[in-house]
């Protein structure tokens, strides 16, 4: 995939927080995706799995945005970004590996406590 289309894929999952569009997430992930968020959780496998995590992100009114350009490297796309809720904001990066049909294969987002910061 080029660069463009990768890059493609992280504004659509961008776009489905600011438009709380569970739908986009359908879209961009393989049917047989494995989501780890933060690396080191229970790994979440399987679509019907993956959106009733992201439907509870959703729901919280969690907005993201860029943070630093996107970076491409083979079939993987790795982000930096602000998670902003009500009462705090996480600063994870996050690496999608792309498959050949273009969907998201797998996430991984690294973040700890350390990146998580109240909102005064």
């Amino acid at each position: 995939m080029s660069v463009e289309a990768m890059q493609a894929i992280v504004n659509r999952y961008i776009q489905a927080f600011e438009q709380s569009d569970i739908n986009l997430i359908r879209e961009i992930y393989a049917e047989d995706a494995i989501v780890e968020d933060p690396v080191g959780s229970a790994p979440i496998k399987g679509m019907d799995a993956i959106l009733e995590f992201y439907q509870k992100g959703l729901a919280s009114g969690v907005k993201l945005s860029l943070t630093q350009d996107i970076r491409v490297a083979g079939n993987s796309v790795a982000f930096a970004f602000e998670a902003k809720m009500p009462d705090l904001v996480i600063n994870p990066i996050d690496v999608f590996e792309v498959n050949a049909q273009g969907k998201v294969q797998s996430m991984k987002a690294y973040w700890s406590e350390s990146n998580i910061k109240p909102i005064a």
